[in-house]
């Protein structure tokens, strides 16, 4: 598609069409968008270039309207959402504005080369490109309009002059008296107009052009023609050569070179400065000397730029980035949170700056007031020596304006947080007059300004808890560095690498936390600094003497940010620290009790950063919000909103997780699955046993599935000890399925056994659940059938077609089991095949590799090693789809054992060894003993014995003694064991 937004807002599909948009909402929105194609706009200034200064009630609902209206328009996959914003995914160079910009600086670089031919060809073609007012269905974006009407007219400017060059003095003179008349105080046109007189053979008219161009300036301005306005005066007066046809060096900005010192400024004020008092031009300061700041060797002056004393470590990619970034856009701000390393980022960024770079730290200014006079000060611009004290003074911004009007510069402000709209009104104004200037800002928030260019600011990459290498990754070798500055020879290695990405992990891999740890290496040894960072805030308290105060501690970064927020968001950054694993916003909205736009104020702000979904805080920001809800006395009541959320979660999904749904539930739990356990906890800490077994009852099958099983067993052991002997009233299933999950360690100790037997007790084994539907699995699993399998046998077949599909599934399944156990094959055969055609048919997978196991195992015991391969190759493939690790190790081990008995000993030690692994991962006591027991018959084939034995009497210490479901591995450990012991 083609966007155009020079005149009435259209759009042209790739047909050239016409794109029907809709009222003016939508049309004003889409210019916005269009204006900055490719970049995120806050919402904050989508809404007040949509709205203007009175937005309606309920503006955030208002806008996601108007969204959902381009969008129907446009496709929804061209308006994409963003923490900060909204983005129109298209091309840049599909607008009309960036193509008409990018057409009028090929032009101007021609002009500069001398050929004036290609120029005045390529900037008649972008101004071609305007059919009206620019942003016209915008009539709130007043600051980007102007700036875009001010590219306009220096590009008909330069168009003139490559038409004077090329000998069109008397073709121009027409045109030149309207601009002249619509734009009086513009120097430059002033001069073509002379130079376009002159060539005409009319001096005299030239130089009556330049005396009432004199008066103008001296009656409006008080001031005198600039340079180049002289400069005509003086060549018509002496009749100069240069007067005649040939190509001149435009004046306009972004083509000037060498560039002169940022010290030095144009006498002329640009068309758009206020009537004032006359400039003075700045005095002049001393360039800095070769080898100074930083940067300074690569050409151009660096004014504020710190040679720096430290590496740079991990930010090569945002690097590149930020030097994109700054090619293609003006304005380019660096958002993200305290410590994240912006400025050092900017300050890396503007030292590989070709050009002029002046650094300005606004982290002292106090008031907004202040921000154009720090600026002045960094540029090295004083007021003159000797003031005329006739006429008033002049305002910093007229005199930034004045100075800045036709400078090729890069202004880096550094830390505008705290003065966010104060930087944003002089960046607007600064970039709307200036066209050879770029700013660069930080800020923990963006300016949300048209035209501006977000660049997030993550913490540096952090490495899984056990990586392979740990120097890989960003914020170790960040440690690395700073550990050995302050103990020499350090270095990360076997005995402490566990350590220091414990370290790292812990502080969020925030660059400016990692220091300050390392710096703690003085006197605290690595083991002692990641043991103390449960206290985080009082352990790194101790930064560079000569940083900010508020990079001194961890504690000062973080307060910082949240001085900055206002009530709704502060309550809702503490409240929100309930959370473990992130929240989506409407999970945030209904713990927390306010309204999502607050929300996405927060992440704006970069107190929360949005990830695959989830508004989620960093360990240390969640740590210290969690210090302010204490302080609030809302704990109580924001974790137990927490935990009915995540009840009303799992009694909605816990069904779901054995229907055709399943991977989408699945999915959705994995998201929640901190969660889910830290509210598990809070009831047991708060004292709610019936809420915590009603989530634990429910949260199990996930659970199991997924393989989570120590950590889960000992929050119930933790929820069983609260309860303490009491049965709650009306919750046995629940109570029976805690008792169950506290035995998934697979440790069969005294407690477990007893635990085991008052299963048995409390629920016959042909209870049927009524709540807990999952029950029915893991009960037959860990106690098994009792002494008569007979009987139950015909138990469960008198109630089996009455079931609810997934119970009935299992109950053909159990069936199948029980046959398998009296020998009748044939029918053990066709009710597994039963089983697994009810599962299909509501589309189960983990029933259906329950099933496959069955029929593999099955297939085994007959001597069809080929048939149980390739069902529990087929297991394998659905345990995959589920990312059941668990299941995925009982499928390797069973293809394993078909391996071996197909006569391939190596083939079955892979599959073992894989298996191994994942069981490992997933505390899987069973599967661990079962791949063990197989490695050991491998062994055993091989003559290994030694090795068989040390083998199997691991397998016999993981392997669960009171598991019904573990006896066939025990008894097979046994008889490997004697088969090793006898061939010794």
């Amino acid at each position: 598609m083609r966007f155009e937004i020079l005149g009435p807002t259209s759009v042209l599909d790739e047909d050239g069409a016409p794109v029907a948009l809709g009222g003016p909402r939508v049309r004003a929105l889409l210019t916005l968008l269009a204006l900055n194609a490719g970049r995120v706009v806050g919402a904050g200034q989508l809404v007040d270039d949509l709205y203007g200064p009175h937005p309606p009630d309920g503006v955030a609902n208002a806008l996601q309207s108007q969204v959902s209206r381009l969008r129907r328009a446009l496709g929804r996959d061209l308006v994409e959402f963003h923490p900060a914003g909204y983005r129109l995914v298209a091309d840049p160079h599909d607008v009309d504005a960036r193509r008409f910009e990018l057409l009028a600086l090929d032009g101007r670089r021609a002009l500069a080369a001398g050929d004036a031919g290609r120029a005045a060809a390529l900037l008649s073609e972008a101004l071609e490109l305007w059919r009206g007012a620019p942003l016209a269905d915008a009539p709130h974006a007043v600051s980007a309009a102007a700036g875009l009407e001010e590219l306009r007219l220096a590009a008909v400017e330069d168009r003139l002059q490559a038409d004077l060059a090329l000998g069109r003095h008397r073709d121009l003179v027409a045109e030149l008296r309207r601009l002249t008349a619509a734009h009086p105080l513009r120097e430059r046109l002033r001069a073509q107009l002379m130079r376009a007189l002159y060539g005409s053979g009319r001096q005299a008219e030239a130089l009556a052009v330049y005396d009432e161009a004199r008066r103008l300036l001296d009656r409006e301005l008080g001031i005198e023609p600039g340079a180049e306005l002289a400069a005509a005066h003086l060549a018509v007066l002496r009749a100069d050569p240069s007067l005649t046809p040939q190509i001149t060096a435009p004046n306009p900005p972004q083509i000037t070179a060498p560039n002169p010192p940022l010290s030095t400024a144009p006498n002329a004020a640009p068309a758009s400065a206020p009537a004032a008092a006359p400039i003075q031009p700045p005095v002049p300061s001393s360039p800095p000397a070769p080898g100074g700041p930083a940067g300074s060797s690569r050409g151009g002056f660096k004014q504020g730029l710190r040679a720096q004393l430290t590496s740079f470590v991990g930010r090569a990619e945002e690097l590149a980035q930020v030097g994109a970034r700054l090619r293609d856009s003006r304005l380019v701000t660096l958002i993200g949170p305290g410590g994240a390393g912006k400025t050092r980022l900017a300050q890396e960024a503007a030292a590989q700056e070709p050009g002029d770079v002046c650094f300005v730290p606004l982290a002292h200014v106090a008031g907004a007031a202040g921000v154009p006079g720090a600026v002045l000060v960094a540029l090295d611009i004083r007021d003159a020596l000797l003031p005329a004290p006739q006429r008033a003074a002049v305002g910093p911004v007229t005199r930034l304006l004045t100075a800045l009007a036709e400078r090729d510069l890069l202004l880096v402000l550094d830390n505008c947080e705290h003065l966010v709209a104060a930087v944003a009104e002089l960046a607007d104004a600064l970039l709307a007059s200036c066209p050879g200037l770029r700013v660069l800002t930080t800020s923990r928030e963006a300016l949300g300004i048209t035209g501006e260019s977000i660049l997030p600011v993550s913490p540096l990459r952090l490495p899984p808890p056990e990586p392979d290498d740990p120097l890989e990754y960003a914020a170790v070798r960040l440690f690395a560095d700073r550990a050995a500055a302050v103990r020499p020879g350090f270095a990360v290695d076997a005995g402490n690498a566990a350590d220091v990405v414990r370290i790292c992990r812990a502080l969020d891999g925030l660059p400016l936390a990692i220091e300050l740890a390392a710096a703690r290496l003085r006197t605290l040894s690595v083991a002692d600094v990641a043991a103390r960072l449960d206290d985080r805030f009082r352990l790194l308290t101790r930064g560079s003497r000569t940083a900010l105060p508020r990079h001194q501690t961890l504690r000062a970064v973080v307060a910082w940010s949240w001085d900055l927020l206002d009530d709704a968001e502060q309550r809702l950054a503490a409240r929100l620290s309930v959370f473990v694993g992130g929240a989506t916003p409407e999970a945030a909205e209904r713990v927390c009790g306010l309204p999502e736009e607050v929300l996405f104020s927060l992440a704006e702000k970069s107190l929360v950063e949005y990830v695959g979904g989830r508004y989620r805080m960093l360990d240390t920001i969640r740590a210290f919000c969690a210090e302010r809800l204490a302080e609030s006395g809302e704990t109580a009541a924001i974790g137990d909103a927490h935990t009915a959320y995540y009840l009303d979660l799992v009694l909605t999904a816990d069904p779901l997780l054995r229907t055709a749904d399943q991977l989408t539930w699945l999915a959705r739990l994995d998201q929640e699955s901190d969660d889910l356990e830290a509210a598990v906890r809070w009831t047991t800490a708060s004292g709610q046993p019936e809420t915590g077994l009603r989530l634990l009852a429910h949260s199990a099958c996930y659970w199991w599935m997924r393989g989570h099983r120590g950590v889960i067993a000992g929050l119930a052991a933790a929820l069983l000890a609260r309860i303490g002997d009491a049965r709650p009233a009306g919750m046995e299933e629940e109570y029976v399925m805690c008792l169950l999950v506290t035995a998934w360690t697979g440790v069969a100790d005294d407690v477990v056994r007893e635990r085991l037997a008052e299963v048995r007790e409390l629920l016959p084994i042909t209870h049927l659940p009524e709540r807990v539907e999952f029950l029915m699995m893991m009960r037959s699993m860990f106690t098994g059938p009792p002494g008569d399998v007979e009987q139950i046998y015909h138990e469960l077949q008198a109630h089996t077609e009455g079931l609810p599909p997934w119970q009935r599934a299992l109950s053909y399944s159990g069936a199948g089991f029980v046959l398998q156990i009296l020998g009748r094959v044939e029918e053990s055969l066709a009710s597994f095949r039963r089983a697994l055609a009810a599962f299909r048919a509501i589309g189960e997978r983990w029933g259906a590799v329950l099933v496959l196991s069955g029929l593999g195992e099955l297939a085994s015991r007959e001597g069809d090693y080929a048939a149980s391969y390739a069902l529990s190759d087929e297991a394998l493939t659905l345990a995959r789809e589920l990312d059941a690790r668990a299941e995925m190790a009982e499928a390797l081990c069973r293809r394993g054992d078909a391996l071996l008995g197909m006569g391939e000993p190596l083939g079955g030690r892979a599959d073992y060894e894989e298996a191994a692994e994942l069981a490992r991962r997933v505390g899987s006591m069973d599967m661990l003993a079962w791949a063990h027991l197989g490695m050991a018959e491998v062994a055993l084939i091989g003559g290994e014995r030694d090795a068989a034995l040390s083998l199997l009497a691991q397998a016999r210490a993981e392997c669960p003694d009171d598991w019904y479901s573990t006896e066939d591995i025990r008894n097979r450990i046994d008889e490997a064991l004697g088969r090793a012991v006898s061939e010794r």
